[in-house]
């Protein structure tokens, strides 16, 4: 695949530190969305009006779950939620979902907890409202966990995602799009990462006419070891788009991210924007962010934007890479010329495009679930 890097005058937007952004959970400190801001000037606001409103949801979404020994599951009020520490949402519909959530959803990992097997929570729309939620995940010292959300039917939904993670602990978190047609989802994933800690957060999103998720983490001690995977293939009309922010706040943290998505099809559009702050404090620290396209048919467009501020010298290292092409005619070329069709060598291309981060899941239930979705997609696309 060509890389290619999107133009000067595309990108270079004048904007404040990343760091100058509001937090708040007062939906007032953020004024109304018009589409014209910097952080939400690629997105198709006018789809998402009733999101933006401040007004209670009329539709929730319906949580199951079969959780094993060490994970607990209760409804707290948000002040509870808040006085664990979490981060406070960062634009206007992720305070609205904190503000407008019916209650907070805890699940809890036992300190010392490991956990064998994945906990899949399945998050069903259940109506075309608009409906908010706000999930708090907290993982004790030293526990071991992979946490799956699977959100599947039909919803405009709106969610705050809040995710401590303690001292050594060991997360996964995989959060799938799986919507129906005509749903909408916007998300702000927040997860502070204890000393010496590990963390994974993985976006998959495949359905749904619009989604817009938001992955955040802050560090709460040295040590602490971050990766951000995602994984998007956006069809025709369809609108995915993933926000990254990794603000290095400590000495000797570990930051990797890597999206990679496909499109296809007229007005399919793909949106990466990724954001690293390294403060002065962050001493010692090494970072890194990939984004990568692959355009399957013509009329689809990806914008991909990496952003890196450094404000310390003495860092180990950092860096970032953006690429957005179409199929790479050699590899295309050698599968051929080892007598594989040319519809089977294109989907062999994409499947090895994307099997960087299925591989990174771990999960074989989810496995074979995007392996099903990805090849109903390369169908419609090779047609």
């Amino acid at each position: 695949m060509t890389d290619t890097v999107q133009a000067a005058a595309e990108v270079q937007v004048p904007i404040a530190s990343r760091s100058e952004r509001t937090r708040s959970f007062a939906v007032a400190d953020f004024p109304q969305v018009t589409g014209r801001e910097e952080e939400w000037r690629f997105t198709p606001t006018a789809q998402l009006s009733d999101l933006l409103d401040d007004a209670a949801g009329s539709a929730r979404l319906s949580y199951t779950q079969d959780l094993p020994e060490g994970v607990t599951v209760e409804t707290i009020d948000a002040d509870t939620a808040r006085g664990m520490g979490i981060m406070a949402p960062e634009d206007r519909p992720a305070a609205i979902a904190a503000a407008r959530a019916p209650e907070v959803l805890h699940y809890a990992i036992a300190p010392g907890a490991e956990l064998s097997e994945a906990v899949i929570v399945h998050a069903d729309g259940t109506g075309t409202g608009a409906a908010h939620g706000h999930v708090l995940l907290t993982v004790g010292d030293n526990a071991r966990a992979t946490v799956v959300v699977e959100h599947e039917g039909a919803a405009r939904y709106s969610e705050l995602v809040s995710i401590v993670v303690g001292a050594g602990a060991q997360l996964t978190f995989v959060s799938l799009q799986l919507w129906e047609d005509g749903s909408a989802h916007l998300g702000q994933h927040d997860a502070i990462v204890g000393k010496d800690a590990q963390y994974t957060h993985i976006a998959i999103s495949l359905g749904g006419d619009v989604v817009r998720l938001n992955s955040n983490v802050r560090y709460d001690g040295p040590g602490g070891d971050a990766r951000l995977l995602g994984l998007y293939f956006a069809d025709a009309d369809q609108h995915l788009e993933h926000r990254t922010y990794v603000d290095h706040n400590t000495p000797q943290a570990v930051s990797d991210v890597m999206y990679k998505g496909a499109l296809q099809g007229t007005d399919a559009r793909s949106v990466w924007i990724g954001d690293v702050l390294i403060r002065p404090e962050a001493i010692g620290i090494n970072t890194y962010e990939l984004n990568r396209n692959l355009v399957l048919t013509e009329g689809a467009r990806a914008d991909s934007v990496p952003n890196l501020e450094i404000e310390t010298g003495d860092i180990e290292g950092a860096g970032h890479a953006s690429s957005t092409g179409r199929f790479d005619e050699e590899h295309l070329f050698y599968l051929m010329s080892r007598g594989i069709d040319e519809v089977e060598a294109r989907r062999l291309v994409v499947r090895g495009f994307f099997n960087e981060v299925i591989q990174q899941i771990r999960v074989p239930e989810i496995e074979s679930v995007l392996a099903e979705r990805i090849e109903d997609e390369l169908a419609r696309s090779m047609m």
